[in-house]
């Protein structure tokens, strides 16, 4: 018997014009050990290890692969990675945070904007990003009406040096005006965080695209006794029409092939 895939159910990433998997790898996990908020540590694994993880998810019909300056090294790895690959992957990177020896920072001025994403195409060896969301640091609507970043993520769009772009965000309010001008929001939205649900109800309505971010509550998910806390997280998570997909940062090759089974049984309805 053949494992499921996720081949036959790629969808639309909004009005981007992209089709993505309904599930994305994270790579954080790739790139970086420390500041990380999961329940049990891990180490960062090996190139071979690396490779087959991603030669899995491609085989398993994932397409999507998200991706930031602000997950260590996770860019510069990717690169090499990837070669000869660039076109089997929607590749999602982000602007505005910056992590070096164990501290964040943030930025998100027209400068540091277009330089991050000039380092993301070198790093990324690739000529275009399909999509560029700003790393929020908590204040979505500071960020959106005093800074330059999303003017900039503009005119790089309009260069064809990205394809799309957006924000990941803490607030509804955020998200809601991340929409208007943008064209993709990624959010929080669990079976133990729902408060973004209106962010998804817009971008339905607009035809604007949701990634969704802790889709499994970073691994912490926990529910009554004989229930698959995953199964419940993709069933809640897909009864959203405004969904595009869910990115899911594992590095085990067991969790990968059981999440693509679980979403596979719950978009074909079985």
């Amino acid at each position: 018997m053949s494992l499921p895939t996720l081949h036959d159910l790629h969808r639309p990433l909004g009005s981007t014009g992209l089709l993505v998997s309904p599930l994305g790898l994270g790579t954080v996990k790739l790139g970086r050990d420390q500041g990380v908020k999961y329940p049990n540590g891990f180490q960062i694994p090996d190139d071979d290890a690396a490779r087959m993880l991603l030669k899995q998810a491609r085989e398993l019909g994932i397409n999507l692969i998200d991706t930031a300056p602000a997950y260590g090294r996770s860019e510069e790895r990717l690169g090499p990675l990837l070669r000869g690959q660039r076109q089997d992957w929607v590749i999602v990177s982000k602007v505005g945070e910056e992590f070096v020896d164990g501290q964040s920072t943030h930025d998100f001025s027209a400068a540091h904007t277009r330089m991050s994403v000039e380092r993301s195409l070198q790093r990324l060896e690739t000529d275009f990003i399909d999509l560029v969301l700003v790393h929020s640091d908590g204040n979505d609507l500071a960020i959106l009406n005093d800074s330059e970043v999303y003017a900039t993520l503009a005119a790089l769009k309009a260069e064809g040096k990205i394809r799309g772009f957006g924000f990941s965000g803490k607030t509804v309010d955020g998200g809601l005006k991340a929409l208007e001008q943008g064209d993709c929001a990624m959010v929080t939205y669990n079976l133990n965080e729902q408060n973004e649900k209106a962010v998804i109800d817009y971008a339905a309505a607009h035809g604007k695209a949701i990634l969704v971010k802790k889709a499994l509550a970073s691994g912490h998910v926990c529910l009554s006794p004989g229930m698959d806390p995953v199964r419940a997280s993709f069933e809640l998570l897909f009864a959203q029409p405004g969904v595009a997909s869910a990115i899911v940062g594992t590095i085990n090759p067991l969790h990968l092939a059981h999440n693509v089974a679980t979403v596979a049984q719950v978009l074909r309805g079985h």
